[in-house]
């Protein structure tokens, strides 16, 4: 599996151009045609920041904020939903390490200072 393929994963539903992708990625410093590494703490984090971005770039179109409704189903709630997504990202993607703070991690702290 690709980064990009990982990508179109997480943001299932969200119709965008490959080229869209590819844009999303190299901007969160992953290559698209690259294998995705699930070992990898860096690579997670990034591509769960180029689908924050996707969100965000979602969020910031006028045209996707107006009420719909479809048959009985009322599509008003969508800004609400796509809005409580992105903070859950970017909750999630703080609390993230990278692979190098991870190495860097150590298992004891200095109990006395003196």
């Amino acid at each position: 599996m690709t980064n990009l393929d990982r990508l179109k994963l997480e943001t299932k539903g969200i119709n965008l151009d490959q080229s869209e992708l590819t844009i999303y990625l190299q901007e969160n410093d992953l290559q698209p045609f690259d294998e995705y590494n699930p070992q990898s703490a860096t690579n997670k984090k990034n591509i769960y920041r180029s689908a924050l971005s996707i969100l965000e770039s979602i969020a910031n179109n006028p045209s996707t904020m107006k009420n719909y409704k479809d048959d009985d189903l009322s599509v008003s709630d969508f800004h609400d939903n796509l809005m409580n997504r992105i903070d859950q990202l970017e909750v999630k993607i703080r609390s993230m390490k990278t692979d190098e703070q991870i190495k860097n991690e150590s298992n004891f702290f200095m109990f006395f200072n003196s």
